[in-house]
C-alpha cells in the first residue's frame, strides 16, 4: 500500500478550504496540519477539515516535524517569505498562483529551492485539468496546424474588499487572474512573446481590468484581458491555420472541449472534472514527491518565472507597482 503523504496547509482563507477540500478526494493524501494567525483560526479550519495539528503561526506550521508538503494559499504580498519560510524549514512547498509579485522574487525563490534539493512548484490549477489537457494534446499533435492566434479572458466582478483588489496586498486583475489567459497562450505558443501591449484602467492603485496583446515571432498573436470590477466571456480559443480549439467556459475550469476543421463536423469532448479541480494539481505533486523529481514538467519553475517575467513587461508599461517588491537586488 502506498503511504500517505502529509500535507499542511498554510492560511485558512477560501482558496486554502478549496484545495483542502481537493485533498480529501485523494486516498493517499492526509492533511496533518493547519497553520494560522490565530489559535481560532486555526481550530476552526483543522475542525471542518478533520486535521489534528491545529498551528497558532505559520512558523510553528513551518516547523512541524510530520509535514512533508506545505501548500501556501496566503495573499500575493506574503507569497516571497512564506515559500522561503517553508523551504529553508525543510519542506515541499506549492504556492498559490500568481507564485510570486513579480519574476525577481520568483528567481529567488526557486534559486534557493533548487539549492535546498526542494520540490516548488506554482499552484496553476488549470494546467492540469483533463479538458485542457486535451487541447493541449490537440496543439502538440499538430490536429490545427501552426498555431495563429489565442483569445482567452477572466473577468468578475468582485463586490468586496477582498486582497484581489488591495493594493497594499498586491492585488489587481492582472495578478489575480490574468495568469489563466496568459497560461492559456503559453499552452498555444510553448514560447515567450516577442512583443506585449497593454492598456489598463487603474484605480484605487489596482488594475480593475486590462487588456493585452502578445506578439509571437512567425506573426502569432494572443489577445487577452483580465478583470476584477467587470464580467467577461469566459471561452477560450486556440486558432490555428487548419482548425481552432474552443475551451468551453469557463475555461479554468472547463468540462467541455471542441476541435473545429472545416469540412468536418465539430468534435466534441466531454471532459468532466472529479471533486473542485483542486485534485488533479495536488495529484501531480504527489507524483513527484513519489519519484524524487523536484519540478512538475506541466509547470515548472522555469515557466513560472517566464509568465512572471511577462506580467512584469506589462505593469512597466501601466507604471503600476506594489509597496513590497523590489525588482533586483
Amino acid at each position: 500500500m502506498v503511504s500517505k503523504i502529509k500535507w499542511g496547509i498554510l492560511a485558512t482563507g477560501d482558496i486554502a478550504r478549496k484545495f483542502a477540500t481537493g485533498l480529501q478526494l485523494l486516498p493517499d493524501a492526509e492533511i496533518i496540519a493547519v497553520g494560522s494567525r490565530s489559535q481560532k483560526g486555526a481550530d476552526e479550519f483543522a475542525g471542518k477539515f478533520g486535521i489534528p495539528h491545529r498551528h497558532a503561526s505559520y512558523e510553528a506550521l513551518a516547523n512541524d516535524p510530520e509535514v512533508e508538503v506545505i501548500y501556501v494559499a496566503t495573499p500575493n504580498s506574503l507569497h516571497k517569505d512564506n515559500c522561503l519560510m517553508c523551504l529553508e524549514a525543510g519542506k515541499a512547498v506549492v504556492c498559490e498562483k500568481p507564485f510570486m509579485v513579480n519574476a525577481h522574487e520568483a528567481t529567488l525563490v526557486a534559486n534557493v529551492a533548487r539549492k535546498l534539493q526542494k520540490f516548488l512548484m506554482e499552484a496553476m490549477w488549470t494546467r492540469f485539468i483533463p479538458a485542457v489537457q486535451q487541447a493541449r494534446a490537440w496543439v502538440d499533435s499538430g490536429e490545427i496546424g501552426e498555431v495563429r492566434m489565442v483569445e482567452a479572458g477572466f473577468g468578475y466582478r468582485e463586490e468586496k474588499s477582498t486582497t484581489a483588489v488591495d493594493h497594499a496586498l498586491a492585488g489587481g486583475s492582472l495578478l489575480d487572474v490574468g495568469v489563466y489567459p496568459l497560461a492559456i497562450a503559453d499552452l498555444a505558443f510553448g514560447r515567450p512573446p516577442e512583443r506585449i501591449a497593454s492598456f489598463a484602467h487603474v484605480a484605487h492603485g489596482i488594475d480593475e481590468q486590462a487588456a493585452f496583446i502578445l506578439g509571437y515571432s512567425g506573426g502569432g498573436l494572443a489577445l487577452l484581458h483580465s478583470a476584477v470590477r467587470t464580467r467577461t466571456f469566459s471561452d477560450a480559443h486556440i486558432m490555428g491555420d487548419q482548425g481552432m480549439i474552443r475551451l468551453h467556459g469557463p475555461f479554468w475550469r472547463s468540462q467541455k472541449v471542441s476541435l473545429l476543421k472545416p469540412g468536418r463536423d465539430e468534435l466534441m469532448v466531454d471532459c468532466p472534472i472529479t471533486g473542485n479541480g483542486y485534485n488533479y494539481e495536488a495529484a501531480a505533486v504527489m507524483d513527484c514527491l513519489r519519484s524524487g523529481n523536484l519540478e512538475h514538467p506541466l509547470m515548472p519553475l522555469s515557466k513560472t518565472i517566464e509568465i512572471m517575467e511577462i506580467m512584469d513587461e506589462i505593469r512597466d508599461q501601466w507604471g503600476l507597482y506594489y509597496p513590497m517588491e523590489t525588482r533586483h537586488g
